[in-house]
């Protein structure tokens, strides 16, 4: 079936393409990876065919020959494929809806499609399953390995936390989203990359600006999203297990069942195990925390097949860290005065339903609810810090927070496809509970002075409103304008617009601009849960104020052909302004963190330039290379500096080789870092408040990481090595030798601590 963009036009003498969707019959869901071709007549059984795969959102666009062809055929794995007649209008729109077939035996890929999505009004690169298994893939964390947009860093050389940064700035400011809904926020952002196991990911979306007003107002440098497998689609059984020369274990168990045509599951189970104590650089101190995690997640899907449909899933989680000192056991709170140690452990309980309605006769027309709820329980004990004043016992942080979302979201149109418009309500419910007990007990302050330092406790209930309209030509423009207002109970009415533009300024050139508003509230102590592994203080202000940030970029795609084979260029800018930020100052005092509101006439922000070319030279081989430059500034104690461990120049080199029908593969990916500014604990900045400041910075380098896989018919080996060469940071952690001393800091990492690792892994699936 098709439904043409608007009304009939004259023809035109110039031959525009053709754009539509493919989606699945009775679901109104998007179909990627659908062929689309024109159907020749006879006379033209020698013109090249021409063809088009719909990208992830089930869009495809299509050039027409040059003899004017008026039927498409277009199909797709699993699918009946379907014939449609193109409308003599001057730049149709069209929506095909395939029904469910019979299975195809087997089938050979000769073409994938770009990851840099042409139709897409946003910035968007997509991370596929493909590319997740060309490293070990974990957790997220390690999902980003072969990635140039996103870096990935060690938060502190004690408990081995991953963070992530999108231009520029702290994985804070990117929304993070599962199966689009925001997910792993709050306190669980410290611990939340090692979440998610990297078999439950079909794909990641990067989204650069900030987005969507329908996914609410905390995105400011860009959003994540993590799709997770699907019942009714991924493998009935695909079992993992993976093990490395540190003597860490991951195993994975994902089964999924079709009951019957409107009903499916999928049960995703992970483990992860580190019980060997490693010191590769013999500092007395574990390079990595034992550890140990479960985690499981279960959901169902129903399909009605008269455009109802509706999912639910329950998720659980418990991990557990150990750090310190080789000889630290974890027996009681006098441990922690004999050796230096660290304990984290994690509960996390999640649920959510989703339920949509798409109307069967108006596919463009649904209406959907979606509803979550968490329960995130985290304690953690750190031996004291350096003081004059004895300590009773260690330092303490422990977090519960409680979440529930709920978003009603209608979509339709105004007149015809062109014009598309979202709009809903949501309700946001946060409830955090933290105590941070330093073990000290000074003399100067009251009982209640002593509460309120140690007790942060706030309750935020945020309804909201949004409204999102999409103009779409059919032939060159996009325009997304949104708008959100939510009333904070807490900071009172908070107004977000956003817009995008998509501009098709040639047959493969496009360029895209973006501009746009976030706004979130800080978790000062769990958004620098890194410095509680060092002896600084923590002096945290007493009016902290929401941060708020504008952020405007734009890029520019070429897509272009290397000796007749598909190639990509993207340039990206972005420039992130915030009108007040929650500062963490480690540069003003020794031995301190100061985290307060952004100074009076001060300003940060964060600029970040990427250029990255992707080509294919030879059937089979994939090199992708990448240069960013980054600008983040922040104004401390009256002086514009560089924000701490944030590289200027990275540049980055993958190459990938597959042999026919993927029996074989070799992935290889090197990232060269540039100077990185430090503030060392122990430094004493000859500086006052307003003088200029030049900082210490840390050397270049550069890794290697390197796979090798083999396949098999429902089994894949793989082995691999990381940081080939054995670069590691010469002293990660900071006055190591008396970690209850005045110098100790391990949240100074700028580069690897334990270097070289290898691994060895192994996949079996059934499909």
């Amino acid at each position: 079936m098709w439904l043409p963009a608007g009304r009939a036009l004259a023809q035109s003498s110039t031959i525009t393409p053709v754009r539509g969707e493919v989606t699945e019959a009775g679901k109104a869901t998007p179909l990627p990876g659908a062929i689309v071709r024109w159907l020749l007549d006879a006379a033209d059984a020698n013109a090249p065919v021409i063809t088009a795969v719909s990208d992830e959102a089930g869009r495809f666009k299509l050039t027409r020959p040059a003899r004017a062809a008026s039927r498409l055929v277009v199909q797709a794995l699993g699918y009946r494929p379907d014939t449609v007649v193109v409308p003599s209008t001057e730049a149709p729109y069209l929506r095909v809806a395939l029904r469910a077939g019979q299975e195809l035996g087997e089938v050979t890929v000769t073409e994938r499609a770009p990851s840099y999505s042409s139709i897409t009004p946003a910035n968007v690169q997509v991370i596929s399953a493909r590319d997740l298994t060309k490293s070990a893939c974990c957790n997220l964390a390690e999902s980003f390995e072969t990635n140039a947009s996103v870096e990935v860093t060690t938060s502190d050389a004690v408990s081995g936390a991953k963070q992530i940064q999108l231009l520029g700035l702290d994985g804070s400011y990117s929304l993070l989203t599962v199966d689009n809904q925001p997910a792993l926020r709050g306190l669980a952002a410290p611990y939340r990359l090692g979440y998610l196991a990297g078999p439950w990911i079909e794909s990641i979306e990067i989204i650069k600006g900030t987005g969507s007003v329908v996914n609410g107002y905390e995105a400011i440098s860009g959003q994540v999203n993590v799709k997770l497998k699907e019942s009714d689609k991924t493998d009935q059984l695909l079992f993992n297990m993976y093990g490395n020369d540190l003597g860490k274990f991951d195993i994975n168990l994902n089964s999924s069942v079709r009951i019957n045509p409107k009903w499916s599951t999928v049960l995703l189970l992970h483990t992860d195990y580190l019980g060997n104590r490693v010191d590769r650089n013999n500092d007395r101190l574990l390079d990595l925390p034992l550890a140990t995690q479960f985690n499981a997640l279960n959901k169902w899907k129903y399909l009605s097949g008269k455009g109802l449909v509706s999912e639910v899933g329950l998720g659980a989680l418990r991990e557990t860290r150990q750090g310190g000192q080789l000889g630290f056991r974890d027996t009681g709170p006098e441990a922690f005065l004999r050796h230096y140690g660290t304990t984290q452990a994690t509960t996390r309980y999640t649920g959510y339903a989703k339920t949509s309605f798409t109307w069967p006769s108006r596919p463009f027309q649904s209406l959907g609810l979606l509803l979550s709820g968490t329960d995130h329980r985290f304690t953690s004990a750190y031996s004291p810090a350096y003081s004059p004043a004895p300590a009773s016992g260690p330092r303490t942080y422990d977090g519960t927070q409680q979440t529930g979302q709920g978003t009603l979201l209608f979509q339709s149109v105004l007149g015809n496809t062109a014009h598309v418009y979202r709009a809903g309500l949501s309700f946001l419910y946060d409830d955090y509970r933290e105590i941070f007990q330093d073990g000290y007990v000074y003399s100067t302050e009251t009982l209640e002075e002593r509460h309120n330092r140690e007790h942060r406790n706030r309750r935020e209930l945020v309804p909201g409103a949004f409204a999102e309209y999409t103009y779409q030509n059919s032939r060159n423009l996009t325009v997304v304008a949104g708008l959100r207002t939510d009333r904070h109970n807490l900071y009172g009415w908070q107004v977000t617009p956003r817009l995008n533009l998509k501009y098709d300024a040639a047959k493969n050139t496009v360029l895209r601009a973006a501009a746009g508003r976030g706004f979130r509230v800080a978790n000062p102590i769990a958004d620098n849960a890194a410095v509680l592994a060092s002896a600084r203080q923590f002096i945290i202000g007493n009016s902290l104020r929401p941060e708020r940030a504008w952020n405007l970029g734009g890029s520019a795609t070429q897509y272009f052909t290397v000796l007749g084979r598909p190639a990509t260029f993207v340039a990206d800018y972005y420039h992130t302004e915030f009108d007040n930020q929650v500062v963490a100052d480690m540069y003003t005092a020794p031995r301190a963190i100061i985290i307060n509101n952004l100074l009076p006439g001060g300003r940060s922000f964060a600029r970040s330039l990427q250029g990255e070319l992707q080509v294919e030279p030879l059937k089979g081989l994939g090199v992708k290379g990448a240069y960013k430059y980054l600008d983040v500034r922040t104004t401390y104690d009256g002086v514009l500096l560089p924000k701490p461990l944030t590289p200027t120049h990275r540049a980055f080199l993958n190459v990938a080789y597959a042999s026919a029908f993927d029996k074989w593969r070799g992935d290889a990916t090197v990232q060269w870092y540039g100077q990185r500014p430090l503030s060392p604990i122990q430094s004493m900045h000859a500086h006052g408040s307003g003088q200029e400041y030049v900082p210490e910075v840390a050397p270049r380098y550069a890794l290697l990481n390197a796979q090798v896989t083999r396949a098999f018919k429902r089994l894949v080996l793989y082995a691999g090595v990381e940081n080939l060469t054995d670069y590691r940071q010469a002293n990660p952690i900071d006055g190591a030798a008396n970690p209850f001393g005045p110098n100790f800091d391990a949240a100074m990492v700028w580069g690897p601590v334990y270097g070289r690792l290898t691994y060895l892994g192994v996949r079996y699936k059934i499909e």
